[in-house]
């Protein structure tokens, strides 16, 4: 089963007041970003299976999503 990292924005703020190491402030950042970057993989790859007629309803040719799905993870 895959889980989802969220973090708010309060716990973000008081993660970076001074009283937080750096380490702490640069762990939660770099889990944040890889969070992101394994939820855009996972989108893209679901896109990729995606019927035409469910492309269709989000409004997307089968070409877009087929440009769409094979970008690499880190690219936005």
């Amino acid at each position: 089963m895959t889980q989802t990292l969220t973090i708010s924005h309060e716990t973000v703020a008081i993660l970076n007041q001074r009283s937080t190491p750096v380490a702490a402030v640069f762990a939660v950042k770099f889990a944040v970003y890889v969070t992101k970057l394994a939820s855009r993989r996972r989108t893209r790859k679901a896109l990729a299976l995606l019927e035409p007629w469910q492309l269709k309803d989000v409004g997307l040719t089968p070409d877009q999503a087929h440009d769409e799905s094979i970008r690499v993870f880190w690219k936005v």
